[in-house]
């Protein structure tokens, strides 16, 4: 049985790690899913403030176009060309050359107006239109090959975005600017490489306890040019998406595990209740054994004529006899009253009985072992007298004197004592016996408990304090214990009067 436990035992402990170790790994899992979930959220709003600051960009004075102004030129105008070309043989070869020209005009002049008067949009745009009939050569030209666009939409952006640059220089400060909007904190940095970047790239975290997304987006392909935006990632910004998630699976953990700790738990309180059981039916035998053996030596001496002759030793027969049946009739009103649930329910006889005779009495009949040295003092007032019943009293004090021999050295001095007061009396049996452990002391009144200094073969079910408190409430009193290992031990019990 203590096997099969034991096995059981530690089945259970790998169970409940293996479950951990998965619920571990699944929230790991779980964790590199939403992590993922965010970095891609996270790409998706910065690559947005990336096109939002081309916009401002694109909205911005020109800070290229300027140098080029004549004398005399009011307006610059920039007009991007774009040209394609495809050559054919035994594959289609598609070549795209973007070519970005710079033309100075002056709206005033071909609008015929007087210079300095102020122009409507209206009139801007009619002077664009009449510029560009009228282009010869550019102030400014650039070519750059756009093979690498996948179609002509994505060259004609290109080609924008290196006007836009022209324009306006994409600069740190300003993504920063608006990255901060948004609640983005992240590190900047402007490449400028030889071959050409035409779509973002996203690198995502490396590691799973810092990560920290990386991406780069071109902003002036033609040119390769392009941002790198390296954005670390909190991951408590990642633990409150996932709440229900951990909420449910730290209930369903420690269910799972307090059920099968509860399973374990039982499991060996059962064991324990099982070696309880076979305890006290041993001890219960053990203890049966003495006054029936002595009835039946008893028994067997009154049979014998000569024995019975003899009137001085028939008396002792006759008295050892009334002796074991009291011993066992008190043996079974002990078991019969521990069995009570509540102590209301014990029957008590309530009667006028003298403290200081009933200890007499009992140090009178303890048997004392063969090789100890017992002394009982009685300090008792002689005139002192107690409403209790009788033979309860004299089963409570009898338990602690035998308990006070029993649990001693070679010899043991236990002293008696009362004090009354308050519609009280306060009674003390004390010795100096080996004393009861820090440990063992809160345990005593249990009902089988048994502390070290049981051990042994000391005889004993760990009934006998559990019974002594169970009377001693009965009566309406309390018990309590002061002991110090080597020192002795001395119990107090309290009954109303």
């Amino acid at each position: 049985m203590e096997k099969r436990i034991k096995a059981l035992y530690i089945i259970t402990i790998i169970a409940i790690f293996a479950f951990l170790c998965m619920q571990g790994y699944w929230l790991f899992n779980r964790y590199e899913y939403s992590l993922t979930e965010y970095e891609r959220d996270l790409s998706e709003r910065i690559a947005k403030c990336v096109d939002d600051y081309n916009v401002i960009r694109e909205k911005s004075s020109d800070t290229i176009a300027d140098p080029l102004k004549q004398k005399g030129t009011d307006n610059v105008m920039t007009i991007p060309t774009f040209s394609l070309k495809q050559e054919y043989g035994d594959t289609v070869k598609t070549t795209r050359t973007a070519k970005i020209s710079t033309y100075l005009f002056s709206a005033h002049e071909l609008l015929g107006l007087k210079p300095g008067t102020p122009l409507t949009d209206a009139q801007k745009n009619k002077a664009m239109e009449l510029a560009q009939l009228q282009m010869n050569e550019p102030a400014d030209s650039a070519v750059f090959d756009a093979s690498g666009a996948k179609d002509e939409k994505e060259a004609w952006v290109a080609t924008k975005n290196v006007i836009t640059e022209r324009k306006c220089p994409f600069s740190i400060e300003g993504l920063d600017s608006v990255l901060n909007k948004t609640g983005i904190k992240a590190k900047i940095n402007l490449n400028c490489a030889d071959s050409m970047v035409w779509h973002p790239e996203v690198k995502n975290h490396q590691s799973t306890f810092s990560p920290c997304l990386l991406m780069t987006i071109p902003y002036s392909q033609l040119e390769g040019r392009s941002v790198t935006i390296v954005c670390p990632i909190n991951p408590f910004d990642i633990l409150p998406g996932m709440w229900q998630t951990l909420l449910i699976s730290s209930l369903i953990s420690i269910l799972l595990i307090a059920c099968l700790v509860s399973q374990i738990s039982t499991v060996l309180k059962l064991s324990r209740l099982d070696n309880m059981r076979n305890s006290f039916i041993t001890t219960m035998i053990h203890e049966l054994k003495r006054p029936v053996s002595t009835l039946k030596m008893c028994v067997s001496g009154l049979g014998n004529e000569k024995m019975m002759s003899d009137n001085a030793l028939k008396a002792t027969l006759l008295n050892e006899t009334r002796n074991a049946l009291d011993n066992l009739s008190a043996y079974f009103s002990k078991l019969r009253d521990i069995t009570f649930n509540n102590v209301e329910q014990i029957p008590l006889a309530i009667g006028e009985i003298n403290l200081h005779a009933l200890i007499d009495t009992i140090a009178n009949n303890t048997t004392i072992p063969s090789g100890k040295d017992v002394k009982i003092i009685n300090n008792i007032d002689e005139s002192l007298t107690i409403s209790a019943d009788r033979t309860h009293m004299f089963n409570i004090f009898n338990n602690l004197v035998e308990n006070a021999i029993k649990y001693s050295g070679d010899s043991v001095e236990i002293k008696a004592s009362a004090d009354t007061g308050d519609g009280t009396v306060e009674i003390s049996i004390c010795d100096n016996g080996n004393g009861i452990s820090k440990r063992d002391l809160h345990h005593v009144f249990k009902r089988f408990y048994r502390g070290n200094a049981s051990s042994g073969d000391l005889p004993g079910m760990g009934l006998g304090l559990t019974y002594v408190k169970l009377l001693v409430n009965a009566h309406g009193g309390v018990i309590s214990v002061d002991s110090s290992v080597g020192e002795g031990t001395c119990f107090t019990i309290k009954l109303p009067q």
